[in-house]
């Protein structure tokens, strides 16, 4: 085990509390503006799935627990879960609905994930910070529309709702952030 500050923590490590493995599924450092600034998480217990809520002072130690943290590329999915493999070994790991969560619509074939494991168990896993999906519908520009003023509804490949800048429109090939589906920029490519 090793002490990390809490302001240090991110979505996706393991930390250990009270003698259990917990998952950070949420970290958000928050400063008032009177008082001593905290970080807020939102974790799941590993052994059975219970979801917690604790709140640190940024400055306070916490024990992060010691997993082996390894590049996987996404495969496929089916019943079983998500299918992944290790590029180095050519083994695969199949990882539960449970553990992806809201992060299986940004999974792209071929895609280079961080998974964390704990005695061979699959617990977690970190997605990279952009994907890059096709916009699929959208609504119509409105005629004397700003550019900089409205974005506006549109529905992405992956399924995900997400808002535009009116110039993009349906076939446009947009960068999101996988945290939570926000447009970034229109693809480069």
């Amino acid at each position: 085990m090793v002490k990390v500050i809490a302001s240090s923590l991110r979505k996706g490590n393991v930390v250990d509390k009270d003698g259990k493995l917990y998952v950070i599924l949420f970290a958000e450092n928050i400063h008032p503006g009177k008082g001593t600034p905290v970080t807020q998480l939102d974790m799941r217990r590993i052994a059975d799935g219970v979801k917690v809520s604790e709140r640190y002072r940024t400055t306070e130690q916490v024990e992060r627990a010691y997993v082996e943290e390894r590049e996987h590329t996404f495969l496929y999915s089916d019943a079983e879960g998500f299918h992944f493999m290790n590029p180095e070994t050519y083994d695969q790991v199949a990882v539960p609905e449970s553990v992806v969560g809201d992060m299986a619509p940004y999974l792209l074939e071929g895609m280079a994930v961080q998974i964390s494991q704990f005695n061979g168990i699959a617990i977690s896993l970190v997605l990279p910070q952009r994907a890059t999906f096709e916009v699929v519908e959208t609504e119509p520009v409105t005629k004397g529309q700003t550019a900089s003023s409205s974005y506006k509804p549109a529905t992405l490949s992956n399924g995900v709702r997400t808002a535009v800048p009116p110039h993009i429109s349906a076939g446009t090939r947009v960068v999101v952030m996988t945290a939570d589906g926000a447009y970034v920029e229109r693809a480069k490519d």
